[in-house]
């Protein structure tokens, strides 16, 4: 899944790596943990991916970190209110991310994901299921994503696709690191 960069979105995409691989029965999500200003490394070992809800969704992020977790917050308030409804919470905070004028200025994108949908959610109001079941964010985001795409045909699992292009991802992208934190989710 790719997404174009407006003047406005560019700022969302700096800076971090983000990917989403499902395969078979299993979900991953994986991101890379540096944090950058401008063309200095202030933390390399971030924690941009992690369990919400219940431990039933995974969720990762691109963009201003103090966004992020006020997303991550609203998310898991929408968790509780249509829980086990992923794709319903992800819908309803997209339009209050949308509409409501503190949460329009929030700069961040995410991936979230549970046994059986992962998405993309911006703050343009997009909540988008990635084809294939891939989908990466943020400024090594496209790298991985073509590593990923080139590695789902092979023996790999999920986990394993989202660690080595993440890894591929780092060699390129200079905002992205190899300290990388990843989460899985296996179906029934």
């Amino acid at each position: 899944m790719h997404f174009p960069q407006s003047a406005h979105a560019a700022g969302l995409w700096h800076g971090t790596t983000i990917l989403t691989v499902r395969k078979g029965d299993t979900v991953a999500v994986g991101g890379d943990g540096q944090v950058s200003i401008g063309q200095t490394i202030v933390k390399a070992n971030a924690k941009k991916v992690r369990r919400l809800g219940k431990g039933d969704v995974i969720g990762g992020f691109a963009g201003a970190t103090a966004d992020a977790f006020t997303l991550f917050e609203r998310l898991e308030a929408k968790l509780e209110q249509y829980p086990g409804q992923l794709t319903r919470a992800a819908v309803e905070l997209a339009k209050d991310w949308r509409t409501d004028r503190y949460l329009r200025r929030l700069e961040a994108m995410m991936i979230v994901a549970d046994t059986s949908v992962s998405l993309v959610l911006t703050g343009t109001g997009d909540v988008l299921e990635p084809e294939a079941g891939i989908a990466g964010i943020g400024s090594g985001g496209n790298y991985a994503l073509a590593a990923a795409r080139a590695l789902i045909d092979g023996p790999l699992d999920a986990e394993a696709i989202v660690r080595r292009a993440l890894d591929i991802a780092a060699d390129i992208c200079v905002y992205t690191n190899r300290s990388v934190t990843v989460e899985t989710l296996k179906g029934s």
